[in-house]
């Protein structure tokens, strides 16, 4: 048996799932796992099936046959092998905590992805990095090469065949005509401490002030800073009784945690944009897909 992803995003309208389950069960699928969720805001369908089909069937034959099925009820389909790894291009500056968390998961099994390079406008890492047998690129930043910079990049995309780009505390950035080409494909992770504290320490801020929840967010790159659709957050409760450097240190995990956990969801095709909002299923438990993170 093969196992497979479909992903639909369409209107909403009555015969979805019926039309889904019907066509994959004629032929001769089996659905592991199925969830959707109706938008009644602005009329939306979102469905992720998880499938398995016998080998006498071409998954070709599945693949092409399902545009007689997605063409009266204005489908927006893809079919994804459930065992196809995503490649991922990781990028970092001087900030390592996120970049060595998502190499041990990567490691050990628990991020089934391929990291096709690490990029880093220092050179802080590339012992770490070269050490995993990855190939990293220093890629300098300053306002006169920027342009440059993000050209190198693309090549390196574009000869990588990544497929996701994570911002593993990537400190520079993004331009607007980069986070277009690459929509829906970027990731970047960040405290929740915006906008309230900004600037170069704001845990030290935070301490201040007295703040008892420290978070992060997951969100996909946008020409909007720090604003695009949230993919995956988190907190901490942390007490009077802690100090700056404490502050640091679990923020430190919180990111790391919430950025693993957005990727996991962006592989395993749980995320869909709507609009400037997402739609994030949960792991089916039990299924092929679950999400076992360590």
């Amino acid at each position: 048996m093969s196992q497979f992803v479909l992903t639909v995003t369409c209107p909403s309208r009555r015969g979805i799932v019926a039309a889904i389950s019907g066509y994959l069960a004629g032929q001769g699928c089996n659905i592991i796992d199925s969830v959707q969720f109706d938008d009644v805001d602005n009329g939306r369908f979102f469905m992720r099936v998880g499938f398995d089909s016998e080998e006498s069937v071409a998954f070709e034959t599945i693949r092409d046959g399902f545009a007689a099925v997605a063409a009266p009820l204005a489908l927006d389909y893809r079919f994804y092998g459930a065992r196809e790894r995503v490649k991922v291009l990781l990028m970092v500056s001087r900030f390592g905590h996120c970049l060595n968390d998502l190499l041990y998961r990567w490691k050990i099994g628990a991020l089934p992805i391929d990291i096709v390079g690490v990029v880093s406008n220092h050179f802080d890492y590339q012992k770490v990095v070269v050490n995993h047998d990855i190939p990293f690129h220093c890629i300098p930043v300053t306002a006169k090469n920027k342009t440059g910079a993000e050209d190198r990049l693309l090549e390196i995309v574009q000869s990588t065949g990544t497929e996701l780009v994570v911002l593993a505390r990537y400190m520079q950035v993004l331009s607007d005509r980069l986070c277009a080409e690459m929509s829906g494909r970027i990731i970047n992770i960040h405290h929740s401490f915006l906008p309230s504290f900004k600037g170069a320490n704001p845990y030290k801020q935070a301490f201040e002030r007295g703040v008892k929840l420290i978070g992060a967010t997951a969100h996909y790159v946008t020409a909007d800073l720090d604003e695009g659709p949230i993919i995956e957050q988190d907190v901490a409760a942390v007490t009077h009784a802690q100090n700056p450097a404490d502050y640091v240190s679990i923020g430190r995990d919180v990111e790391a945690r919430v950025l693993a956990r957005a990727i996991h969801a962006h592989i395993n095709h749980r995320v869909f944009l709507n609009g400037s909002r997402t739609v994030v299923f949960p792991p089916s438990p039990g299924s092929y897909a679950s999400e076992r993170m360590g």
